[in-house]
C-alpha cells in the first residue's frame, strides 16, 4: 500500500499528434494523496485529462465528412456491434455507418438492438444524400431502409466488419474475455466514442 502524499513513477501511455503520426511517451507521474491517484503528466507537459470531462466534446457524426459530402449521392455500409458493461447481461450495441468507397466512418449511435436505435442513426445521416445502403440480414434494415437502395450482402460489408476488429483491438473495453470492461454504461459509451472520434474521425486534439 502506498503511503500518503508521495510521488510515484509508473509506466503509462500519453498520446499526442505528430507530423509523422502518433508519438508515444511512456513515463509519467502520479501523486498518491489520501488514497487517490491524481495529476498524471507526461514529460512534455501533456496532461491525461479525465475521460468523463471529454463527454461534451465528442461528436456522433464526422463533421468534416459532412462538410465535404454535402452534394452527390454516397454509398454507405451500416452494421451493429455488440459489447457490454459491468457484465454480459448489460449489453450495448454500436450502430454506425461508413462510406463504402472510402472507408471513412460517417456517424454512430449507442443503444440496444431495438429498431428505434437504427432510426436515431438514420436521423444523423439525414443531411447526406444516401444512395446504396449495404447491410447484413438484420430485419431492422428491411423495415427502416427503402428497399430500392437496400442491398443485403456480406460481400459489400467487409470494410465495416474489418473496423469492428480494429475497434476490439484498439479498445480493451471491447475484449470479449478481458477484465477491462466498463462498470457504467455512460463510461463505456464515452470511452468507445473517444476511440471513434480520435481514430476514425481524426479528432486527435481530444487526446492532447
Amino acid at each position: 500500500m502506498f503511503a500518503p502524499n508521495i510521488l510515484c513513477r509508473i509506466h503509462l501511455q500519453c498520446l499526442r499528434p505528430e507530423s509523422q503520426g502518433i508519438h508515444y511517451q511512456h513515463v509519467g507521474e502520479w501523486k498518491w494523496n489520501a488514497g487517490n491517484l491524481t495529476l498524471f503528466e507526461c514529460p512534455q507537459g501533456h496532461r491525461n485529462g479525465s475521460v468523463k470531462k471529454k463527454e461534451n466534446l465528442l461528436s456522433s457524426v464526422n463533421k468534416e465528412y459532412f462538410q465535404t459530402r454535402s452534394s452527390g449521392k454516397i454509398r454507405v455500409e451500416m452494421d451493429e456491434m455488440w459489447s457490454f458493461y459491468h457484465s454480459k447481461e448489460h449489453q450495448i450495441w454500436l450502430w454506425w455507418a461508413i462510406d463504402h468507397d472510402t472507408g471513412e466512418a460517417v456517424a454512430y449511435w449507442f443503444g440496444s438492438r431495438e429498431h428505434c436505435n437504427l432510426d436515431k442513426l438514420l436521423e444523423l445521416l439525414l443531411p447526406l444524400n444516401l444512395g446504396t445502403v449495404y447491410t447484413d440480414g438484420n430485419y431492422a434494415y428491411y423495415e427502416r431502409v427503402d428497399s430500392e437502395v437496400l442491398v443485403v450482402s456480406k460481400k459489400n460489408t467487409q470494410k465495416i466488419e474489418r473496423k469492428h476488429l480494429s475497434l476490439r483491438t484498439w479498445c480493451s473495453r471491447l475484449v470479449r474475455k478481458g477484465i477491462r470492461f466498463s462498470k457504467k454504461a455512460s463510461m463505456h459509451k464515452i470511452a468507445l466514442g473517444l476511440v471513434i472520434n480520435v481514430w476514425f474521425f481524426g479528432y486527435h486534439w481530444l487526446i492532447q
